[in-house]
């Protein structure tokens, strides 16, 4: 029997959250409904779903915190889900370490496709035989960036970081002192046409840099006008 892929849905309105819930069903997930931040919190802990469905706007604990709660101890991926259309709210949810950013109201399939956008991400840290799959691995000196396990070692220390932060990071160590767009990065990384701009690039380059300095033989670079570089020398 094959485990079906578990989905927390985190929304105080029970008609939406029944809602996502009976189209998630559908595609054959499996689906846990909380009304809550406290509650979304307590069953991401216990439950250990694959994804997290969260509405900003939670009575409580709002969404923005359970996020930087939950990003400060995993890297489950985390779609929010707003009625907010501002740049400001999509562009602080993903500093905060959000994945992906759905405004509502929405249309299913799209909220479906980018589930399984996320998943198939996720998924791919855990092929179904490691030892016939070939390690995805970047290596220069002080870094590691193992696409194969989702790890990132920088000096020796293991550094926590979301999928599409490492997915980024990787992309651009595999091709050193190549240029790419942020439209490139956008469709290389998310994989399909993201709706909203391509600061979003620019919020997980800042990202990558709080965590990732910048070393004496390679650093990531803006190169203006165009977009980024894995630089060496």
């Amino acid at each position: 029997m094959v485990n079906r892929q578990k989905i927390l849905i985190v929304d105080d309105d029970e008609n939406i959250a029944e809602l996502i819930s009976l189209y998630l069903a559908k595609e054959c997930f499996e689906t846990k409904i909380v009304y809550n931040g406290e509650d979304a919190l307590r069953e991401h802990e216990a439950w250990h779903p694959g994804l997290v469905l969260l509405d900003l706007m939670l009575p409580g604990i709002d969404g923005y915190q359970v996020c930087r709660e939950i990003r400060a101890k995993s890297s489950t991926p985390i779609i929010m889900l707003s009625a907010k259309g501002e740049v400001f709210d999509k562009v602080l949810g993903l500093e905060l370490g959000a994945d992906d950013y759905i405004m509502k109201p929405f249309d299913s399939k799209e909220m479906v496709a980018r589930v399984r956008a996320v998943l198939r991400r996720t998924q791919a840290a855990k092929p179904e035989t490691p030892a016939a799959e070939k390690i995805k691995c970047v290596e220069v000196e002080g870094l590691t960036i193992n696409l194969t396990n989702y790890s990132v070692m920088c000096d020796g220390n293991p550094v926590e970081m979301p999928p599409k932060e490492l997915e980024l990071l990787y992309f651009l160590a595999a091709s050193p002192n190549q240029v790419f767009t942020r439209e490139q990065l956008l469709d290389q990384i998310w994989g399909y046409e993201y709706i909203g701009d391509t600061r979003t690039v620019d919020v997980h380059i800042k990202r990558l840099r709080e965590k990732i300095k910048d070393h004496n033989s390679w650093r990531l670079s803006t190169v203006w006008g165009i977009g980024y570089k894995f630089e060496t020398r």
